[in-house]
């Protein structure tokens, strides 16, 4: 087969060979047959790239601005510092909204690029970060591609960046149920073995109902793409005061939150963070957080103790 075009829908889509930008591809006859089944050559490529990566890691969550870039970057943070002789990377696949690098403090580096790939950013002694961020001439600039663009960039993550042998990779992904979930799911997913348990997803929400509809979309997604879901996290579960130290709902969870839809769902419920001052503005300035004492790092410390199965 001759090389994808930019725009190519993807040789396993249902729009495969019949798209506008199939229009004149060599590819199109191909494609376009139903009786043919097509494995698209980067598949391959991602499964050589990641094979000393033991386990992958989904950060998910149907809806926006409930912490899933916090959530990775807290995990990893803690994780990473529990279980110094193990390796861990992050790779931001938020392509519009990169914000691993600015979380981790590493925001102005520069990935170098070598004959076995790209290679990732080192944040600590055991842990490394790729994320487009690296890639922008400033972090202001707006990244406007359309879903098959953002999906190239994803296979490229996946296929040539150099993790070396890692325990975990997180996956710091957009909201929603759409392109780039499915591409990194179908990159990711040992199609031959049907035993692997080395994909799992980690769903993250806040408490109010308008954002737990939204992960049941979510949760339905991982069942339907057959993810097993290590559990729910519930984030900014309360906020506690600094000055007076009474803990108030910001977010009202009026059905009973995170820990009454895993019962509903019939999935794990990991625990709930509160939402503290102090360990956000460390976030915001990329500082380790672990050494922080606060309620939330104990929670953290709680949630963490699900992983230990994983090293």
């Amino acid at each position: 087969m001759m090389p994808e075009p930019e725009n190519c829908p993807g040789v396993q889509t249902a729009n495969a060979g019949l798209a506008s930008a199939c229009q004149g591809c060599p590819n199109q006859k191909i494609c376009s047959d139903p009786n043919k089944k097509l494995e698209d050559p980067g598949k391959a490529l991602v499964a050589a790239a990641l094979k000393n990566v033991r386990n992958k890691f989904l950060i998910l969550s149907g809806k926006g601005g409930v912490g899933k870039s916090t959530i990775t970057m807290l995990l990893t943070r803690y994780l990473s510092k529990k279980h110094t002789e193990n390796n861990f990377g992050i790779l931001d696949i938020d392509i519009c909204g990169p914000s691993q690098p600015r979380l981790l403090g590493v925001e102005g580096e520069s990935v170098h690029q070598s004959g076995s790939g790209w290679s990732p950013v080192s944040v600590d002694d055991n842990v490394c970060l790729m994320s487009i961020g690296f890639l922008l001439a400033s972090p202001d600039d707006a990244i406007i591609w359309r879903g098959p663009k953002k999906n190239g960039m994803i296979r490229q993550f996946l296929s040539e960046v150099d993790w070396g042998t890692l325990d975990l990779l997180l996956l710091d992904t957009p909201p929603g149920t759409s392109d780039e979930h499915l591409s990194v799911v179908f990159y990711l997913r040992n199609d031959n073995n049907e035993g692997d348990k080395s994909l799992n997803a980690i769903i993250v929400t806040t408490p109010q109902e308008v954002a737990l509809l939204d992960v049941r979309k979510e949760i339905n997604f991982c069942k339907k793409q057959q993810i097993p879901i290590i559990g729910v996290i519930e984030n900014m579960s309360t906020f506690h005061c600094g000055f007076c130290g009474k803990y108030s709902e910001i977010f009202p969870a009026k059905t009973g939150g995170a820990k009454a839809m895993c019962e509903e769902m019939n999935v794990p419920y990991l625990g709930s963070l509160p939402l503290d001052p102090e360990l956000a503005k460390l976030c915001d300035q990329g500082e380790d957080i672990t050494s922080l004492k606060s309620d939330t790092v104990d929670a953290l410390d709680q949630i963490c103790q699900h992983f230990v199965n994983f090293f």
